[in-house]
């Protein structure tokens, strides 16, 4: 298999180096190391922990669960096998304090209107959950006030929440950023790119600031980036939240997810026009609108456990500089047992997501290791619960093993591209940082190019762990294999990724047996390794780019350093 992409790299080259110049990333060239001669990765062993990790043995890996269990044993084993030691002042493990909720017996959301009571069926109409952990909420006769996006971002000059007192009442809150349907990108809330207010956590964290009793976002499958099947499958079944002195009562008391048909049919009910108030709050100066006449009614209970999780850490001390450190993150969770599909199955497997990053650590710690150690020490870090949150890393970066002083970079792994080679790289959140650099050297060595995100609205930047270190300043880079595949081009690559998203991500189809490719996954192993080598051969310590949002963070962590 290494024969045949060595094959079509070498194929690819010329072509590939004319089209790397479409994509120059603007920043300073920062690598002073040469581009290592990458070992043979073995597909053996990625393969086996891609199929051992995706397994029904494993019951999904959710946290707190025995897959969870069988989850770190393997890593454990794997990383120990592969030459690693332990990470984590002679353990391989950290604890991550969790806390688990489970909606139950929820009752209809009710809605009382001018023209009746509308009644929304758990699942089908809606989801709900609480932040808070209570045994039971009931929220009665709550008025209902519609913010918008739910934004309040002084330094971008907005505030939905202004001149609007939502104390103990319940908001309802579009999805994603005002400007999303800009097709470039830039502008007050970066256009077609999702900025951190786009995303739901965002809106039900700022909720609870209001002080508001519930929060319900209207889902909208193109400004959400996935359907309804996905915010189903994922508020159905158990949620994860971080262990709080406080239980978390500085939450709202309940949050949740409405059909967009629904939320038509409540405004028109009120008197008032959805689409045409979604179109006014993408404009500056909108303000909040109570739905007058409107009162909802909230009742569920919670299944509550204290749920202790782990991260798995490994470490390759470095030679020379064994306290400089350059990380390789990768989430090993994922939803457990979730909705049944047609067939019966109710384990969510996860193999693409994140089995193959789970898997690209144990990988990618045996080619390091068979090379020898590098100056700088490689740490490889296999977090829990980022599908609750990123709760895994959130929690590693206010409680790093390795000061963040002293952590070089690192390099974030998540569902990787099962859909054979492609000739260009995705830079998610690309031109932020100086680690590009290294990546555009690897990219070129390869004879391939770099293509910023196809689908900036997602949001992806704020989705996985990366994004958990870049908030406390490590510099944090995230790409993926792009969609200009070898075999089919950029309209392969885009079907491949749309069906994925409609009819596995986040299922129980998200299988081993639907990985028909692992070629390209190889391919992109490959840049993964080089980056990480390059990093911690260096001498360098790369930054975010000036006027980053992140900079401040890192100047401040390395002053004095």
């Amino acid at each position: 298999m290494i024969r045949n992409i060595n094959s079509r790299r070498r194929q690819w080259r010329s072509n590939a180096l004319l089209l790397a110049a479409a994509i120059s990333l603007a920043v300073p060239a920062t690598a002073q190391v040469a581009v290592p001669v990458s070992p043979e990765i073995s597909e053996t062993t990625f393969r086996d922990a891609v199929t051992t990790l995706s397994s029904d043995a494993f019951e999904g890996r959710a946290p707190g669960t025995p897959g969870e269990q069988r989850t770190i044993d393997y890593l454990i084993q794997q990383f120990q096998a592969v030459g690693l030691q332990p990470g984590n002042n002679g353990s391989w493990t950290q604890d991550v304090p969790l806390v688990s909720m489970t909606a139950r017996n929820v009752q209809p959301l009710r809605f009382t209107t001018p023209h009746g009571v509308q009644s929304l069926n758990f699942g089908d109409d809606f989801v709900i959950g609480s932040y808070r952990f209570v045994p039971q909420t009931r929220i009665a006769n709550s008025d209902v006030v519609f913010v918008g996006y739910g934004i309040n971002a002084p330094e971008r000059g907005w505030n939905d929440y202004a001149g609007v007192d939502v104390r103990g009442k319940t908001v309802i809150i579009l999805v994603n950023d005002p400007d999303w349907q800009t097709p470039t990108v830039g502008g007050q809330f970066n256009g077609r790119a999702m900025t951190y207010y786009g995303r739901w956590t965002y809106k039900f964290e700022e909720a609870a600031r209001q002080g508001a009793a519930a929060a319900i976002i209207v889902h909208d499958t193109e400004p959400a980036a996935y359907g309804w099947n996905v915010v189903r499958a994922g508020w159905t079944s158990a949620s994860y939240y971080p262990d709080s002195a406080n239980n978390g009562m500085n939450e709202t008391e309940a949050n949740g997810w409405m059909q967009l048909e629904q939320a038509r049919h409540l405004f028109h009910s009120a008197g008032l026009d959805f689409d045409a108030l979604r179109t006014r709050a993408g404009a500056g100066g909108f303000h909040a609108v109570p739905l007058t006449g409107v009162k909802a009614d909230i009742s569920f209970d919670s299944e509550i456990a204290r749920t202790p999780s782990r991260n798995v850490v490994g470490i390759l001390p470095g030679r020379t500089r064994s306290n400089e450190y350059v990380l390789y993150t990768g989430h090993w969770d994922h939803l457990g047992r979730c909705e049944a599909n047609a067939a019966g199955d109710d384990i969510c497997n996860g193999a693409v997501d994140n089995a193959t990053g789970a898997a690209a650590l144990i990988a990618l710690a045996q080619a390091q290791a068979r090379a020898g150690a590098p100056d700088r020490s490689l740490v490889f870090l296999a977090v829990t619960a980022e599908e609750s949150g990123l709760l895994g890393s959130r929690y590693y970066a206010a409680n790093p093993i390795f000061p963040l002083h002293q952590t070089v970079a690192g390099i974030n792994m998540d569902a990787l591209s099962p859909t054979g080679p492609a000739r260009n790289v995705t830079v998610v959140g690309a031109g932020k940082s100086e680690l590009e650099t290294y990546l555009q050297r690897a990219v070129a060595a390869e004879g391939r190019y770099i293509s910023t995100e196809p689908t900036p609205e997602k949001g992806f930047y704020y989705r996985s762990d990366h994004f958990s270190l870049a908030k406390v300043g490590v510099p944090m880079l995230y790409f993926d294999g792009g969609e200009d595949l070898v075999d089919g081009g950029v309209a392969a690559g885009r079907a491949m990724a749309e069906d994925y998203t409609a009819h596995r991500y986040h299922s129980p189809d998200d299988e081993v047996a639907f990985i028909t490719r692992w070629d390209g996954i190889m391919l992109d192993l490959r840049l993964f390794y080089d980056v990480g080598r390059m990093l911690a051969m260096d001498t360098a310590w790369p930054n975010w780019l000036p006027g980053d949002e992140f900079r401040a963070a890192r100047d401040a962590s390395r002053a004095g350093h």
